[in-house]
């Protein structure tokens, strides 16, 4: 057990101050938040703690939650976000829910109105546990200093094992007020909850057999791969069986787009090879992904031809959507590693080649028109993939989400893991500038790049005065279309055309970037681009970039709603 020091365990401090020590016991050396009357108190024991938690006053609570779960993805650390009682709390809801639907450990702090007046309708008072119920791995209110540091120890404990995900703490104001004894003791067990599951050794058999008799596997990279550290396993395990590997949206940097055996992005505008191949496939290998409805398309026509392995640390996935021949529960680097020894070292040559032979097919019929123009409008993806040329393998990609987002999946080459920070399950448009500031801030050697749509900047356009307060340097790629893109999209290919309250009318961003000291540029033109884009990575401080794209493009291939992933399409014809 940790020894105490003598500081800890005898001097009587506030409630306030309570907390500031236990997220330092913690680790936690940044913190994202907005003051407010209710939380007052613990704003102004935090000054006397800038020597170790830095604090970034972000311009609205959504935009601290954002930040504080992009901090967590590049640092692998739980994020810590601090938000005043009512409204501070409620603005917090959308990034807890992305951060939920995302996996990703953040430890939200709600101040509360005093405990005498909880239920009574106080000004700013919000019940913000029952609202975050749905979308937290669990919460608590504490409403006596004493309460503080074994709440937060737990919180911490919670938010970071198993399958990650955010957790709530609100404390009244009168228990941060309050004085107490200070002890802290890091939690490591509690007894209602258990994590991970041990593995079960016949599972891993199982699991060994079916891969070494199947001559068609696929395997399926979620984000789970990620979170577990389980990149290298992965790569051994299917280098030895001569594996296939196709990833999800936030699964994206768990296989280096380099390695011969990368298959692609799946699902909805995913690569042409995986989508038609998960339904020739044999054996379907699903490590730390959900199979969520952008993944299988019509689940009626999902792989009918395949057995299924579904390796999952969060039981409650595993047959959720697909039934699995075989459901292993279990942390994704320990089942992999357990698994590997049981391989027999495989080609599969011929089954490699039909990924090859599709991935040609759609080279000339979407990648190089998109990447490789030669004349018209400049394209979304050729900006990506210029970018992703200049850019270093360490890069750290934010993204918005919309139609760039699915550019940058497509065509950003991407190497290495944790290079990559977008939101997967809510699809939540503004999170890509706040996501940068939370990106940028909990790494300091390598490079943050954000790319964004018109749409979604003007949603959390504030932050650029975050971006400015703490000189950010932040890279800016704004792919302006003057249009919400991707509802566009959708409205040409199957609503006639008709684009209601979809097209936008912009300010000039390189002067609203300017306003708040972020120089930039503005450019129309490919033969602008390359040394744009060099111009802005080479800028020593935050850059913004505006790139007047194509205003009709679409994203393809497109597994078209109620479809078969193997029904994907190439091309679209409009009927306008």
């Amino acid at each position: 057990m940790r020894k105490m020091t003598e500081d800890n365990n005898h001097k009587a401090i506030t409630g306030a101050e309570a907390l500031l020590k236990s997220l330092v016991e913690e680790g936690v050396d940044t913190i994202y938040g907005y003051p407010g009357g209710a939380i007052m108190p613990v704003y102004d024991r935090l000054l006397d703690y800038t020597g170790s938690l830095r604090h970034i006053l972000t311009r609205h609570e959504q935009g601290a939650a954002h930040a504080a779960q992009a901090y967590a993805m590049v640092t692998g650390k739980p994020g810590v976000c601090f938000a005043t009682s009512g409204p501070g709390a409620t603005n917090l809801v959308t990034g807890i829910a992305n951060a939920f639907l995302d996996s990703v450990p953040v430890v939200f702090i709600t101040a509360q109105v005093a405990s005498p007046l909880i239920g009574t309708d106080a000004f700013q008072e919000t019940d913000i546990l029952g609202i975050s119920i749905p979308v937290t791995k669990w919460n608590a209110q504490v409403k006596k200093a004493a309460e503080i540091p074994d709440t937060i120890a737990r919180a911490f404990y919670i938010a970071r094992t198993g399958r990650p995900g955010p957790v709530l703490v609100d404390i009244s104001k009168d228990a941060q007020i309050e004085t107490m004894n200070f002890r802290y003791r890091r939690c490591t067990y509690i007894r209602s909850y258990n994590p991970v599951n041990p593995i079960v050794n016949r599972d891993i058999e199982s699991a060994a057999v079916m891969i070494n008799h199947s001559e068609r596997p696929l395997i399926l990279a979620g984000h789970g791969v990620i979170i577990s550290g389980a990149v290298a396993e992965l790569k051994s395990l299917a280098e030895k069986g001569g594996i296939p590997v196709a990833v999800t949206l936030l699964g994206i940097p768990a296989f280096s787009h380099d390695h011969r055996l990368f298959a692609g992005m799946l699902g909805m505008h995913g690569n042409y090879a995986p989508n038609v191949l998960a339904n020739r496939a044999d054996l379907i290998i699903a490590a730390g992904m959900r199979f969520d409805d952008r993944v299988t398309g019509n689940l009626k026509k999902y792989a009918p031809q395949a057995r299924v392995i579904h390796i999952e640390i969060d039981s409650s996935e595993i047959d959720k959507n697909v039934r699995a021949d075989l459901g292993i529960n279990g942390d994704v680097k320990e089942v992999l590693t357990a698994i590997f020894p049981h391989i027999r070292e495989r080609k599969r040559e011929e089954w490699i080649r039909e990924f090859r032979i599709l991935d040609s097919t759609e080279h000339e019929k979407v990648i190089r028109p998109e990447t490789e123009p030669e004349n018209g409008e400049l394209k979304m993806g050729e900006v990506v993939k210029v970018i992703s040329e200049l850019a270093g393998r360490d890069a750290v990609v934010v993204t918005d989400v919309g139609q760039h987002q699915m550019a940058v999946a497509r065509y950003y080459h991407f190497t290495d893991s944790n290079t990559l920070v977008t939101s997967g399950g809510m699809g939540t448009m503004g999170f890509g500038l706040p996501a940068a500031v939370g990106a940028a801030t909990g790494t300091s050697d390598r490079q943050v790049i954000a790319f964004i749509g018109d749409g979604g900047i003007q949603m959390t356009l504030q932050e650029l005065g975050t971006i400015m307060q703490y000189h950010i340097p932040v890279k800016i790629v704004l792919l302006n279309n003057s249009f919400l893109g991707m509802v566009r999209q959708w409205q040409e290919m199957f609503f006639n055309s008709r684009y209601a309250s979809t097209e936008m009318v912009n300010p000039d961003f390189v002067a609203l970037a300017s306003a708040y000291g972020i120089p930039g540029r503005k450019i129309k033109n490919r033969e602008e681009l390359k040394a744009s884009a060099a111009e802005m990575l080479d800028s020593d401080g935050p850059f913004i970039l505006v790139a007047e794209v194509s205003r009709t493009a679409n994203i393809l291939p497109m597994v078209e709603p109620g479809a078969s992933v193997s029904e994907v399409t190439l091309t679209y014809n409009s009927k306008s």
